[in-house]
């Protein structure tokens, strides 16, 4: 009995965050909506006739059909075609804001933390004039450079203005773990502040900033539809939520389809995001459970 106790590993810790994750019931629902999302808007175009760029001249603002399932815009671009097209881009950008925030956000929260003195003075100094700043001017003058093409750009900028809330938990938990004894060992050790970033106190952050990065596509979907609305954010001929609900909601009122399909499927999206942030939440935390 003893040599099979000891010949049996304890299973690692990312099984038993999956085995939590999957456990909820808000974490299984989550999952699978995202993931269908994901499959309508990476290979649902393939099953239409029409592309986004298509137009259809026998055919303005028609409802819903055989030949046009989601129906006809003004132009006669057919709806479903320009929704997941709309999707698909949202869902890029906001997955990587969310990754280079997280990542901007785990780097200068960890230096900040780890070099007292004037290191952590000036990365504190940068991270609270960042959330003084009006966001969404700065992004609506610099609308202009977001062209076609120019897309990632708008995702390095919505990501600049994401991450500062993030690092200051982040060097808050950072100044808690170098006092650790693993962390004393390997600076005895002789081994390089940097190194010690990387591959301890980072990795040991590894929950926060998991969960983080998973609330912040919500976040960043979320401005990015908002400022593609007022028409600062993806620019035509391009397309995204944003520019898709601002278009729709002219013509919402005697052609619905042209509004309500994509305005769906952002809320199922947003909603989709946030439980699976939820269960990762609980999943890395079950202390946080709150009786139901």
């Amino acid at each position: 009995m003893t040599a099979l106790l000891v010949g049996r590993r304890a299973p690692s810790r990312l099984r038993v965050v999956a085995w939590r994750f999957f456990r909820s019931t808000q974490g299984r629902i989550g999952f699978a909506v995202l993931v269908l999302l994901f499959l309508l808007a990476f290979a649902g175009p393939v099953l239409s006739p029409w592309s986004y760029t298509d137009k259809d001249f026998t055919a303005f603002l028609s409802p819903p059909s055989a030949e046009h399932w989601f129906g006809t815009l003004q132009t006669g671009a057919d709806v479903y075609a320009v929704t997941l097209r709309g999707m698909r881009k949202s869902l890029i950008v906001g997955l990587l804001a969310a990754l280079v925030s997280t990542a901007l956000a785990a780097v200068v929260g960890a230096f900040a933390g780890y070099f007292p003195g004037w290191t952590d003075r000036t990365l504190t100094w940068g991270a609270d004039l960042l959330l003084v700043l009006p966001a969404f001017l700065i992004l609506a003058v610099m609308s202009p450079l977001f062209g076609a093409g120019q897309w990632v750009l708008f995702v390095i900028m919505l990501a600049l203005f994401l991450w500062m809330v993030t690092s200051k938990i982040v060097r808050g938990m950072t100044i808690s773990l170098k006092q650790r004894e693993f962390i004393q060992a390997a600076r005895f050790m002789g081994v390089s502040p940097v190194r010690i970033i990387f591959r301890h106190i980072i990795p040991n952050l590894s929950s926060l900033l998991i969960v983080d990065a998973t609330l912040n596509v919500s976040a960043a979907i979320l401005t990015e539809t908002s400022l593609s609305y007022f028409g600062f954010g993806i620019q035509p001929p391009d397309v995204s939520f944003g520019t898709l609900i601002a278009d729709g909601s002219r013509t919402a009122l005697y052609a619905p389809w042209t509004f309500w399909f994509v305005a769906g499927l952002l809320v199922i999206t947003v909603l989709a995001v946030n439980l699976i942030g939820d269960a990762l939440r609980d999943a890395f935390d079950p202390a946080s459970r709150r009786p139901r």
